[in-house]
């Protein structure tokens, strides 16, 4: 039954995260963490955490994460997890897959089709506000163990980091002096 509910929850995110990984993060929140309950708020943004650091989109290597947490909540030997990442992954890219086999049939009908432009036109703010709520999450996760992760030096790295970017610093480089100055703030060797 929890496979089930695994495998509809992310075909449901599959089908409505329009704008892509980061837009999804509400909705992954929503089923993951309010709607089933399968981990915490903070269990959800370390999982965000990992899945931005791995290479690959993120709605699908936190489907991974997470079908792997949930089924191994469901049994004790690895491959329940294992099943269980196989399941959320797929059930999250079948609707990209299938609306894409779709519209790649019928795309040169539709490229100049007024209704589909004015669509996705109409869409762009709802993705614009779902990848801003997603930020907002990251920025703000309402804990119910009421930690943040968020303090003074994160907003002042945070800072840095968005000066530096405008100023076209190479992100490679960015990511690195972060990473040396959560070291050194975090875990300071004294």
């Amino acid at each position: 039954m929890i496979y089930l509910q695994l495998f509809l929850s992310y075909l449901k995110i599959g089908f409505f995260g329009f704008g892509g990984g980061y837009a999804m993060l509400a909705l992954i929140q929503n089923e993951v963490v309010v709607r089933h309950a399968w981990m915490t708020n903070t269990e959800f943004t370390d999982i965000v955490a990992v899945s931005q650091m791995t290479p690959g989109p993120i709605a699908i290597n936190s489907a991974t994460y997470v079908g792997y947490t949930v089924g191994a909540q469901a049994g004790d030997n690895p491959f329940f997890g294992i099943l269980g990442s196989a399941i959320a992954t797929f059930a999250v890219c079948l609707p990209s897959l299938t609306v894409m086999l779709v519209l790649t049939r019928f795309f040169l009908r539709l490229k100049g089709n007024a209704v589909l432009a004015g669509a996705m036109s109409g869409m762009k703010p709802v993705v614009i506000g779902m990848i801003a709520s997603a930020a907002l999450l990251l920025m703000f996760p309402a804990s119910h163990e009421g930690e943040s992760f968020i303090d003074g030096w994160s907003w002042a790295i945070f800072g840095l980091c968005v000066v530096a970017s405008a100023r076209k610093v190479n992100p490679i480089l960015l990511i690195l002096l972060s990473a040396a100055a959560g070291i050194v703030i975090y875990h300071p060797f004294c």
